[in-house]
């Protein structure tokens, strides 16, 4: 196989011709394979070339995404393989791992605190959010466990801060208790919190 042409294209970006062929390279792929005109390159150096490029564009598609948030493993291995081979999304994922920057126990700590302190959604809620980013269940019901404690309380605050108005009124209480639930609390929870704010209408609910 023979290099026709190499010129810097845009950016970092180089275009080549092999055989006729187009391609767009890194400049530093084309330096590390010595694509210059006339260059000769054989079959099975091509197919490594192309992996490393491969390689390298799925690498920066994954720092360019971690740069505006957090990701899971599963769920970025799935936003590469839309563009890229398997093989070559565990290469970069396993990559971004050993330097740290994916950790699916972080990951899965801050959307806790996210979901349960600063959103107050109750454990169902929280739990398939977490799901939805790809997260391993033991690990999200691990990490949940933390907030156990206090359910009750949480609820009561959220009545205090959204229904206070709501509290001498059975229609409105129940409309409250269901929107509490849709946020992911069981029935069993909100109705202790009901009981503990002495709201009207104590009707239970399976």
């Amino acid at each position: 196989m023979t290099v026709n042409s190499a010129a810097r294209y845009k950016g970092s970006t180089w275009e080549v011709f092999i055989d006729g062929n187009r391609i767009y390279l890194h400049k530093e792929i084309v330096a590390d394979y010595g694509l210059r005109p006339g260059a000769e390159i054989s079959p099975e150096r091509y197919e490594e070339m192309m992996l490393a490029s491969d390689r390298r564009r799925a690498t920066e598609r994954g720092l360019y995404l971690l740069d505006y948030r957090d990701y899971s493993y599963s769920e970025l291995f799935k936003k590469l393989n839309e563009n890229y081979d398997e093989d070559t999304c565990y290469y970069v994922l396993n990559k971004l791992v050993s330097l740290g920057l994916i950790n699916d126990r972080r990951y899965a700590e801050n959307l806790a605190r996210k979901y349960m302190e600063v959103q107050k959604y109750g454990y169902y809620r929280a739990s398939n959010e977490m799901y939805r980013k790809g997260l391993d269940r033991d690990l999200v019901a691990e990490v949940l466990s933390t907030y156990d404690e206090g359910t009750a309380e949480r609820i009561c605050e959220i009545i205090r801060q959204k229904y206070s108005g709501y509290l001498d009124d059975p229609d409105k209480v129940r409309r409250m208790k269901n929107a509490l639930a849709r946020r992911g609390y069981s029935f069993s929870d909100i109705n202790e919190a009901v009981r503990m704010m002495e709201c009207a209408d104590y009707d239970e609910y399976e």
